[in-house]
């Protein structure tokens, strides 16, 4: 393959992807806008960042099979597609369920990550694979840093459907881009699609999420919950049963036995709650009124985040080269006790935006230790025909994980709780209900935990090492 035509995919895939990180990061500082403006509550405004996830998961292992099936280049501009489309839809939204159909669709853009993956996979020599992932594993990085920052503007001054027809703009501008410039990947298998497998799957994924999501705001026990995770527990073995009996299964079971896949699942489950446990605390602390916080408002709070995405951005590519030559098990071990070692400061150091900005950075090198090994896990040790749906079944895992995450962090936040008090002529007023200091120190010594599991499950790594023209 040419080189030129690689790098011209490489970075054609990196800017879709930042883009789609930064309408999923620009989205948040909106919410409370729209929900003004639509007359909503909380609960149901908080479903226009849940049914892009929702989708999303489901979404990756379908299109990432449907990719190894009918070439990856279609599928992703595919899945583009939609996502340009939906993200036009979202910015003319009349009412809120409109708006949440549109970013559901949206959630078809999720796949694009696993098929970029894939594709960079596909596409560059061993030696330079892991490298080219880094790259990638960045826009998770940029992009939300720049949602944050612009996103939180753009909002602010013009309203929030101005934050969606900007991205829409930009967004067919790279499907174009896309089209021209990503290299085709010929199918990689002549398999039918196992839709009975995905209907399962499906039945199996999307009411834990929905479970994950709703807990929160309607409680973990009430009739419609226990009834979500019923139907999530029966399914499960149902799709195990399906997925044996078929002869061309959605994704072979055996590869699940293959010892770095089974690190690379578990172990992205592990951190990926670990992370949005952190990201969930963290964007409510900074934004707490002083002494409960440090009383930050949503365009400073992107600000401070703007040096974490900056450090992020540039390790993310010196680990992809890293792998080369140690191979991921030390990486993912360093990764382990890096962001141990950040949770702790954050739980003892943060009582100055430097502070925060310094524990946040060192966390964050740690993640990017453990997030690009175990991409570049999946990607080596599956067989092609099998890439795309394996990656896609990583993120879906790793999206289970970032969805318990920020449950655990609002247990904490909702069990111990303070009161922001006001003296009005020597009286004393209470006027809201907040996280307590504890809440924050639970968490993190949470997140200390869950990072010390992750560290156990890197232990059980088979280290290999990529030299030109082999796999070691």
């Amino acid at each position: 393959m040419d080189s030129k035509e690689a790098m011209r995919t490489l970075i054609t895939l990196t800017l879709m992807l930042t883009l789609v990180n930064y309408v999923e990061t620009m989205v948040i500082p909106a919410l409370p806008k729209i929900e003004t403006q639509f007359s909503t509550t909380a609960t149901t405004v908080a479903w226009v960042t849940s049914a892009y996830l929702i989708v999303g998961a489901i979404a990756s292992p379908l299109f990432g099979k449907l990719g190894d099936r009918y070439g990856k280049k279609k599928v992703y501009l595919l899945s583009i597609g939609f996502y340009s489309l939906a993200v036009l839809l979202a910015g003319f939204s009349t009412n809120i369920y409109f708006l949440i159909f549109a970013r559901a669709i949206q959630g078809l853009g999720y796949a694009t990550f696993p098929l970029a993956i894939a594709i960079i996979t596909d596409l560059f020599p061993k030696e330079r694979v892991a490298w080219a992932q880094g790259i990638l594993s960045a826009t998770l990085a940029a992009g939300p840093a720049l949602g944050l920052l612009v996103g939180s503007y753009i909002v602010q001054d013009l309203g929030w459907p101005y934050a969606f027809h900007t991205a829409f703009l930009l967004s067919i501008i790279l499907v174009i881009i896309s089209a021209k410039y990503i290299v085709e990947i010929p199918e990689k298998t002549r398999e039918k699609i196992d839709y009975l497998g995905a209907t399962f799957l499906m039945l199996t994924v999307v009411p834990l999420l929905v479970y994950l999501s709703n807990g929160p705001n309607v409680g973990w026990t009430s009739l419609s919950q226990l009834l979500l995770i019923a139907i999530s527990v029966i399914a499960f073995p149902i799709f195990l049963l399906v997925e044996r009996r078929a002869n061309e299964p959605l994704m072979r079971l055996d590869l699940f036995g293959v010892r770095n896949i089974i690190v690379a699942n578990i172990a992205g489950l592990i951190s990926g709650a670990g992370m949005f446990l952190m990201f969930t605390g963290l964007v409510y602390y900074l934004q707490l009124p002083q002494p409960y916080g440090l009383g930050l408002s949503i365009i400073e709070s992107g600000l401070l985040m703007a040096p974490v995405a900056l450090v992020m951005m540039i390790v993310g590519p010196i680990v992809g080269r890293l792998i080369n030559a140690t191979g991921p098990k030390p990486l993912l071990i360093i990764g382990s006790v890096i962001s141990i070692f950040g949770y702790l400061l954050l739980d003892t150091l943060r009582y100055s935006v430097y502070e925060v900005v310094l524990d946040v950075m060192i966390t964050a090198v740690g993640l990017v230790n453990i997030m690009i090994p175990l991409v570049n896990m999946v990607a080596v040790s599956l067989p092609e025909e099998q890439r795309g749906i394996g990656i896609g079944m990583n993120t879906l895992i790793r999206t289970i994980g970032s969805s318990i995450g920020p449950v655990i962090s609002t247990v904490f936040m909702d069990t111990y709780t303070t009161w922001i008090i006001y003296d009005f002529n020597d009286q004393i007023v209470p006027l809201a209900q907040v996280p307590s200091y504890s809440a924050f120190h639970y968490m993190y010594t949470a997140a200390v935990g869950i990072m010390f599991l992750n560290l156990i499950v890197a232990l059980f790594t088979r280290n290999y090492v990529i030299k030109t023209g082999q796999h070691a």
